[in-house]
């Protein structure tokens, strides 16, 4: 799908540290490049003691620490702006974010706020931040959006109600610190969310049209081992050895989607989560099983590849035969780890009914449809909202 001679560029965080306590590398990497820091986390990461931790290793390197932490559900312009508000006023010169997605790409807009000077609805869309002037480190304590490697923050308009999308290359961060001893917290229901989201994130890569020889190099393994380790790190949260594999999995995953980028899935899920307050990567997980049923006909080959990575014996299965296994896998993973369906969720059936359009139009809008292997309309994707009612 990809061109072989084609011309690409691949970015990443200029450090990253993996691996079992690499967390306490972390003072040592602020102490060079700021001496107050602006900490972006939520109250969960003060119960389990992850956030006394980290502050504690960054006042033993000399710095100073303020916390923000009112991280509460998907991150949204009133939350950046506080947190911009007290970076400022307490005269931070760095920022690090311990937890999950939404304190990430919190973290992430505050840097381009502060640097700039602009309101975060300003930078909707791509390439609107020109600078960062703050020193940006970011830790994961979940295994699932991958931003902190990504060039992407999303941040719901409050007064709109819609998922800003931002993409700029200064919101890569400086340093991603990946510790998936942080992850052994998180509990199931979490861990299935963030780590469906990891295989999305994986599996929209590989088909973009944007895809490189690169990204399928790290879309294919985060791939794998989502398959191998996500039913075990879900049944049991002290399985070290799946919550490092799927760690590492989001990690690649988000290197793959940053570069290659996202598609029908992730455009569909957010005026979803918008509209009826799902997380990102539950929104994700209910709609993939769906969309990819949409999405093989267009690209046989790289599924029949998904199906092989699943686990999926496919000797002696034609091409098309082995695209239609890979979504019957993803499928039965999704079923495996209990995600839920629309149903379930509490969603009635007539309010979906009646936004489904203008879900679908601001899924076009948002750009991701387009790199999709097969297009998909107004009225098709309006289908495949209504059908998650059936599911």
């Amino acid at each position: 799908m990809f061109n072989l001679t084609g011309a690409f560029r691949f970015v990443t965080p200029s450090l990253t540290y993996y691996g079992a306590g690499c967390v306490d590398s972390v003072g040592e990497v602020l102490q060079q490049k700021g001496s107050k820091a602006l900490i972006v986390s939520d109250p969960s990461m003060m119960k389990c003691g992850h956030l006394d931790r980290v502050t504690g290793i960054l006042r033993k390197s000399g710095l100073e620490v303020v916390s923000y932490t009112d991280i509460t559900g998907e991150p949204t312009d009133a939350m950046v702006r506080e947190a911009s508000r007290l970076f400022k006023e307490e005269k931070c010169d760095c920022c690090l974010a311990v937890g999950g997605g939404s304190a990430l790409d919190t973290a992430k807009a505050v840097s381009i706020v502060v640097s700039e000077g602009k309101e975060i609805a300003e930078y909707q869309g791509y390439d609107k931040a020109q600078k960062r002037d703050v020193f940006l480190v970011l830790i994961p304590t979940t295994a699932g959006t991958g931003s902190e490697v990504t060039k992407v923050t999303v941040i719901t308009d409050t007064v709109r109600h819609v998922k800003m999308m931002i993409a700029s290359l200064c919101l890569v961060p400086d340093v991603a610190v990946v510790d998936p001893m942080l992850t052994l917290t998180v509990p199931p229901n979490v861990t299935v969310f963030t780590g469906v989201d990891t295989l999305t994130h994986a599996v929209e890569a590989f088909i973009s049209r944007k895809a490189t020889p690169v990204t399928d190099t790290y879309a294919m393994e985060a791939i794998r081992l989502v398959a191998e380790s996500l039913r075990r790190a879900w049944a049991n949260g002290d399985d070290i050895e799946a919550r490092s594999k799927m760690s590492l999995a989001a990690y690649f995953a988000g290197l793959a989607f940053s570069n290659a980028s996202v598609n029908l899935v992730h455009g569909m899920a957010r005026p979803l989560g918008a509209l009826f307050g799902l997380p990102h990567g539950l929104a994700n997980a209910v709609l993939l099983p769906s969309v990819m049923n949409f999405s093989w006909p267009a690209a046989p080959e790289k599924f029949a590849r998904i199906a092989e990575l699943m686990g999926e014996n496919v000797t002696g299965v034609t091409t098309l035969n082995a695209a239609q296994q890979a979504v019957r896998a993803i499928e039965r993973l999704c079923r495996d780890v209990e995600v839920p369906s629309v149903s379930e969720l509490g969603i009635e059936s007539s309010k979906l009914t009646q936004v489904a359009r203008k879900m679908a139009e601001d899924a076009l809008a948002s750009g991701s449809p387009a790199n999709n292997p097969r297009r998909a309309s107004a009225d098709q994707i309006e289908k495949m909202y209504a059908e998650l009612l059936s599911q």
